[in-house]
């Protein structure tokens, strides 16, 4: 059984561009923070930024968010600097 105290996001295969979004993993805030070396607040503060900064997110209600790892994998890879190719 996985440890939830230290989650891990797992790439989908790079031959599978259609990937049913129920089937990815799902992270709650303090998941999230946790992988990403950041406080929870932080995550709370993005989403509620206007516009909203940050992962994308699921609202389940007032109170309960959802991070999908598919997202959160696309989300870093886009922010992801090359020194190499950025000189």
């Amino acid at each position: 059984m996985p440890d939830r105290a230290t989650p891990h996001i797992t790439a989908p295969s790079s031959t599978d561009s259609s990937v049913d979004a129920l089937t990815t993993s799902w992270y709650t805030t303090e998941e999230v923070a946790q992988l990403l070396k950041r406080d929870p607040s932080t995550l709370r503060r993005w989403r509620t930024a206007r516009p909203p900064q940050g992962p994308p997110f699921v609202q389940l209600s007032q109170r309960a968010v959802m991070y999908s790892a598919l997202d959160l994998q696309q989300w870093l890879a886009s922010r992801r600097i090359d020194p190499a190719q950025a000189a």
